[in-house]
């Protein structure tokens, strides 16, 4: 049985796991990232990978970004300072352990992990979103990451939609991050006065009638249906799965948003829209990760 090792470099955790050919994970681990230090991580992740004692084919790895993905960098993320920054990670942690080593973003490797085993299995091109604390995208075709010409393919969170709408952190006012994500649905339900601790909260307060959380829920949905429907007029794919707190448990969220893109194209589109919530666990980004290290030995 031959293995990869699927890595996720959050800002506060790092999440290692031992993947078999059959994408089951079947060991994990879970310790903190030092966020101004690499060395350290880095060499933790080494540590673990070398007691695995597994034919292991490869490390798939994913990381915050902004990321160079044609050259295996690390940019600029807020949640990793210090020598992360413009840090060759992937090459980096491939001299310590001597085996390849693939980055990428854990919107592409999620985008991944449906196309292969999640609901895109049956579908050629599969385009991904997660709606969670911000926005992230990755559009796979025939099982393979589209990158684009520089790696920035569906870095989707600052496209504008809103001229001088809301932000948060970094994203430019108006961008689809800052109005449709959990963290905006609630950032904005409590600056209009609403006790409230995630979207969950504002939708219940919505369904309950607050007529400010229906405006800003309905803001929400409307402008990432909006954003859902250019991507179909774009590269027409065969399925949009939503994944993510938001559209994972906030009750009708996906099917609403389903309803309100076929109402935003051609009709003779409308038969080709599908918009499907994701059926993958959290570790979607670990199995994308994994299948990329299988899939770069082939």
């Amino acid at each position: 049985m031959k293995y990869a090792v699927a890595i996720d470099i959050g800002g506060t955790n790092t999440r290692v796991a031992l993947v078999n050919e059959n994408l089951e994970i079947t060991d994990r681990q879970q310790f903190s990232t030092n966020p101004e230090n690499p060395g350290e991580t880095l060499g933790k992740i080494a540590d673990v990978i070398r007691n695995y004692g597994a034919k292991v084919v490869g490390v798939g790895m994913s990381c915050p970004g902004p990321l160079d993905l044609i050259n295996g960098q690390i940019l600029t993320p807020p949640n990793l300072r210090g020598d992360w920054q413009h840090l060759h990670v992937a090459q980096e942690l491939s001299d310590r352990i001597g085996l390849p080593v693939y980055l990428n973003n854990d919107g592409n490797l999620a985008a991944l992990a449906e196309a292969v085993i999640g609901e895109g299995k049956d579908y050629r091109f599969v385009q991904f979103l997660t709606v969670s604390t911000g926005i992230g995208a990755g559009f796979v075709i025939d099982k393979n990451i589209y990158q684009g010409a520089h790696g920035w393919a569906n870095e989707v969170e600052n496209t504008i939609m809103k001229q001088g709408g809301p932000c948060h952190g970094s994203i430019l006012p108006g961008g689809i991050e800052g109005i449709s994500s959990g963290t905006a649905i609630t950032t904005r339900a409590r600056k209009a006065g609403l006790d409230v601790k995630h979207a969950g909260e504002v939708n219940d307060l919505a369904k309950a009638g607050n007529e400010t959380a229906q405006e800003i829920m309905t803001d929400a949905k409307v402008h990432l249906a909006n954003f859902i429907a250019a991507i179909y007029n774009l590269t027409d794919p065969d399925i949009v799965i939503l994944g993510g707190s938001v559209a994972i448990k906030v009750e009708g969220f996906v099917q609403e948003v389903e309803e309100l893109v076929k109402s935003k194209v051609y009709e003779a589109q409308r038969e080709f829209i599908k918009v499907r919530k994701s059926t993958l666990s959290e570790d979607s980004g670990l199995l994308g990760a994994a299948y990329l290290a299988f899939s770069k030995e082939k």
